[in-house]
């Protein structure tokens, strides 16, 4: 999957389901966000370098009906990273963050997951 833009319509099959595979970071964000303009390419790079291990589902929660999903997760700000897997969630932060810290806290959810 690597990563995707997902929505209402497709979150069950892109995130839930697909969390069954591997591991999944939700992107909660919004265009008018300037924190969620600088945690993307972060995000990006943290899935490029993990090679597979993890993909980025991204959310623009002004988009459609997907608020209902913000809604729904209890996201109260923008950007929230919520991480995905075997259809639960594992851990959330908000807010942009480095990719060292973006990869603790991959490692830090998913313990003994192999990273290679």
């Amino acid at each position: 999957m690597g990563i995707v833009d997902t929505s209402l319509e497709t979150f069950d099959e892109q995130v839930l389901s697909a969390s069954s595979r591997r591991p999944i970071l939700v992107d909660f964000w919004a265009d008018w966000c300037s924190p969620c303009l600088v945690i993307a390419p972060v995000l990006q790079r943290v899935v490029d370098e993990l090679g597979g291990r993890v993909d980025l589902a991204k959310l623009e929660v002004d988009r459609g009906e997907n608020m209902k999903l913000a809604g729904h997760y209890r996201v109260r700000g923008f950007p929230t990273v919520i991480l995905f897997h075997q259809g639960k969630e594992l851990g959330r932060f908000s807010g942009a963050r480095s990719k060292l810290q973006v990869l603790h806290f991959i490692h830090e959810h998913l313990g003994g997951f192999d990273f290679g």
